[in-house]
């Protein structure tokens, strides 16, 4: 798959990636952009590649009005930014396991074997989980889709924002999808810095680290 990136230093991209607040209200990223990117960011890991993440991009005024109640201060961001990305883990995300692994056997990126057993013994098993399970699992794996998002966007020359102030509760229905079934991860703000965002400071990993 080609890619669009401005940027391929990636010590760059990891220690220069800022969160940013403000963006340039002119710059618009195409849908065609916008998908390569998330086909990019999507190559993060699942469990069992099960790929539960959903994306609704919002970019027309009219569905920024829509989100602006639900974002609380993130205000700035919504009104500037390209775009806002809602990501939603599917909790029923097993109804694409067979295309996926069908997909998988056909390209040869997976034995028959190992596509039948997936097929007879993951989806059962995704099917029975509780809900607390699956909304674990689904959490997860869309964060990882997330946190690769923003390192993409950095290499195609955007910027972004993670949000976690919405109204969870009224993200999904508010868009369309069914609350039961499509759970808020995060949101990511999209665009071009009008600012240069502030640097920040992290725990040394011997605070946070323990060897056993």
């Amino acid at each position: 798959m080609s890619h669009g990136f401005k940027n391929n230093d990636f010590a760059d991209i990891l220690f220069n990636r800022r969160s940013i607040r403000s963006y340039d209200p002119t710059v618009k990223i195409s849908r065609e952009e916008m998908l390569q990117m998330l086909a990019e960011a999507t190559k993060a890991p699942s469990s069992v590649n099960m790929q539960p993440w959903r994306f609704v991009i919002v970019e027309s005024d009219e569905a920024k009005n829509k989100l602006k109640p639900l974002v609380r201060t993130n205000q700035l961001q919504t009104e500037t930014s390209s775009a806002m990305i809602l990501i939603f883990g599917d909790m029923a995300c097993y109804e694409f396991g067979e295309t996926i692994y069908d997909q998988a056997l056909a390209e040869g990126k997976m034995p028959q074997e190992v596509h039948d057993h997936q097929v007879a013994t993951i989806i059962p098993y995704y099917q029975k989980m509780s809900s607390e399970q699956m909304y674990t699992i689904v959490q997860r794996d869309s964060m990882l889709a997330a946190m690769q998002l923003l390192l993409v966007a950095r290499g195609h020359g955007y910027d972004t924002n993670v949000i976690g102030g919405f109204e969870n509760d009224q993200l999904a229905a508010a868009f369309d999808l069914d609350p039961t079934r499509y759970v808020p991860a995060t949101i990511v703000s999209i665009g071009k810095a009008a600012e240069a965002g502030y640097d920040s400071v992290r725990l040394d990993p011997e605070q946070v680290t323990w060897f056993k």
